[in-house]
């Protein structure tokens, strides 16, 4: 039942393109990605990326798939894990049974994992809220987790809806998480830096009095009542 299939590791992306995805919000790239590559329900547990001094989180995805509430895998994968890796388990949404907790949280840090993602439950919250590690997940429970297996490493994963492939950049912050697929890294990252540009023009417009509103009667085409008498009577 213990069984592991562990693929071949990605390559993984720049550095230098990882910091400039820190940089960023999940909105502002997810809106470059046809609005269709977020995490549905998986969320930041509790306030750790605040107790952490940070807003955003940016990694390659080290994927996980293991039987739900079970994390015999995950230990595995911590182990192999490397600096900077942000494992993205795939327990099938069961919420259940936790997959993870406060000493697991503390030896990834130990292992300089910048980030754990979870479809599945999580405990020891308060802990974790404190500022072990930035996590993310579905959902908290009390009971812990089996060691029986089986799993997969470094396969293709689900996440929230999301598909996720080992490699992939995954960008976390207080709206949630973000899969940026590793072929479309240079190209999201460049658009979502030109929609932070647009967007601080956008407050400072604001601020001003000069924001631009046409555009809304532009895409409703707005007709008046006297109008659509007309049309109706004509």
């Amino acid at each position: 039942m213990n069984r592991l299939t562990l693929f071949n590791a990605a390559v993984r992306p720049d550095q230098a393109l990882i910091e400039r995805f820190e940089r960023l919000n999940t909105p502002s790239i997810s809106d470059n990605l046809e609005r269709n590559h977020g995490c549905v329900g998986v969320h930041a547990v509790g306030a750790c990326l605040t107790a952490l001094g940070m807003t955003t989180i940016a990694g390659p995805a080290l994927t996980i798939r293991t039987r739900p509430g079970d994390n015999l895998v995950v230990h595995k994968a911590m182990d192999i894990a490397q600096p900077g890796d942000i494992l993205v388990i795939d327990a099938h949404g069961e919420v259940t049974n936790a997959i993870l907790g406060e000493i697991m949280c503390r030896y990834a840090r130990s292992r300089g994992i910048a980030g754990i993602i979870v479809d599945g439950a999580v405990r020891d919250c308060e802990a974790i809220g404190s500022g072990i590690l930035p996590v993310f997940a579905k959902g908290v429970s009390h009971l812990g987790p089996y060691k029986s297996g089986p799993g997969e490493i470094h396969g293709t994963v689900n996440i929230g809806g999301m598909t996720v492939n080992d490699g992939d950049i995954v960008v976390g912050d207080a709206d949630g998480v973000v899969v940026v697929p590793a072929w479309r890294a240079e190209e999201a990252v460049h658009a979502a830096e030109a929609v932070v540009e647009m967007e601080r023009q956008q407050v400072s417009d604001i601020n001003n009095g000069t924001l631009d509103r046409t555009w809304i009667d532009e895409a409703l085409e707005v007709k008046t009542v006297d109008e659509i008498q007309r049309y109706r009577t004509a």
